[in-house]
């Protein structure tokens, strides 16, 4: 997925950045994406597989799911990323992280609860049952 978007990003990247002429912008496209899409590819699986692995292992440890895992699952992903570059880059990739994965599953819990006012459930049983009679079964009384 990273390699697909990166490959993508990367093409109108190095399409805008190359010299005038179909042929000079469309190699230019072609380097760019052999170039950069699989570093992207990579960033990506690696920020990918660090986030599910805190993500299982605060369910594992909460015993619960829910979205708090997945925004302190955001957070700690960007500090444990950034962690090379200082204490203030954790923090500000933490505070990013956390409030993209805020943003993200806000819009998902709005999404759900949207989609599912437009099929609103009614009483699943509209009276009380009524128990059947003992003389529907006539004399056979080891049905009843």
């Amino acid at each position: 997925m990273g390699a697909f978007g990166g490959g993508i990003f990367q093409a109108v990247k190095g399409f805008r950045n190359s010299p005038a002429g179909v042929n000079h912008r469309l190699r230019g496209s072609m380097m760019a994406i052999k170039s950069r899409a699989p570093q992207l590819g990579g960033s990506f699986a690696v920020w990918g597989g660090l986030f599910s692995m805190i993500d299982c292992g605060l369910v594992k440890v909460r015993g619960k799911e829910d979205p708090w895992n997945s925004i302190t699952s955001g957070a700690m992903t960007g500090a444990i990323l950034a962690a090379r570059n200082g204490p203030v880059a954790m923090v500000g990739s933490a505070a990013m992280g956390g409030i993209l994965l805020a943003l993200i599953e806000g819009a998902g819990i709005l999404l759900t609860r949207f989609a599912s006012s437009q099929f609103p459930t009614g009483p699943q049983f509209a009276e009380e049952p009524v128990p059947m009679s003992a003389t529907v079964f006539g004399d056979y009384a080891q049905y009843q």
